[in-house]
């Protein structure tokens, strides 16, 4: 009798284990509720898949877009790193839609440039198709996620459609004497662009740093950087912000007591979200 008891108690367990990864709504209190689509795929690779959330209200038409991409040095992570920061933002941005990504990993066979910054040309595109409107979009990243989402924002977002950036210790000069102590240089050199895709005169290193195209027409950056990050030195945060001021753009910069992978950690988090809430309201009045 108690071995039958145990059965069924499992047999429940794994019911509502079911039922829960089947859920296709997300409640998050004070009526903030989002509908789901978790491992979408964008694209035919493997990598190519991304989780979206949309709010709960009566007209998703014109609602603008986040797109979280992960840190990981171009060639580790997952878009699970970022997920509970996701449902954070959630709660203080109810009426934005949600798309948290991965994308195609640098490897010793496969180049990051151009995959990755193709991998965010093609979620823009799949969002656009799916939701029957051309959104506006924030790109959000940390890292090596902060790094394509300027990169994809400064020189490839030909058509304007991101709204703005939110840069998350992301390195932004990889020619800065300073980055170069990273310890993955060597593999950022050699496996991080494509040499088939480089024009003359330029060189890959500096092709692949956001700094160097940003012009005045750039959307507005706002950068969080950890005051004893041993990654990203502090340097990288400077050289934006003199970039950004020497064009006229519209940015803020931050410091927070920590590492480079303390930011998401409270109140780290909560400063931050509070900033950009604050930002995004000075965009909207440009």
């Amino acid at each position: 009798m108690k071995k039958d008891i145990n059965i069924i108690l499992i047999c429940l367990s794994l019911l509502f284990l079911w039922t829960s990864c089947k859920e296709k709504k997300i409640k998050l209190g004070k009526g903030v509720s989002f509908d789901k689509e978790e491992n979408i795929h964008y694209g035919k690779n493997s990598d190519q898949i991304m989780d979206l959330y949309i709010p709960n209200t009566k007209s998703g038409k014109g609602k603008e877009v986040f797109i979280i991409i992960h840190g990981g040095g171009w060639r580790a992570g997952d878009k699970t790193q970022l997920t509970f920061f996701t449902l954070s933002m959630m709660q203080r941005f109810p009426d934005y839609i949600f798309v948290n990504m991965n994308y195609r990993l640098a490897s010793e066979t496969q180049y990051g440039l151009p995959n990755q910054i193709n991998d965010i040309k093609d979620v823009s595109a799949f969002l656009e198709k799916k939701l029957k409107y051309s959104p506006k979009f924030i790109l959000l990243g940390n890292s090596a996620g902060a790094h394509l989402s300027m990169l994809y924002a400064y020189k490839f977002d030909t058509d304007k459609k991101v709204k703005a950036v939110i840069n998350i210790v992301g390195p932004t000069d990889l020619s800065d004497s300073g980055f170069k102590n990273y310890q993955e240089y060597s593999f950022v050199e050699s496996r991080l662009v494509d040499p088939r895709i480089m024009k003359t005169g330029v060189s890959r290193i500096d092709f692949a740093s956001p700094v160097k195209w940003i012009n005045k027409n750039s959307p507005p950056t706002l950068s969080y950087y950890g005051n004893s990050d041993r990654v990203i030195p502090s340097t990288q945060g400077k050289i934006l912000d003199s970039v950004l001021n020497k064009y006229h753009v519209l940015y803020e910069s931050y410091p927070f007591n920590g590492g480079h992978l303390d930011w998401d950690k409270h109140p780290h988090d909560e400063f931050l979200i509070n900033k950009i809430e604050t930002f995004l309201k000075k965009t909207d009045k440009k």
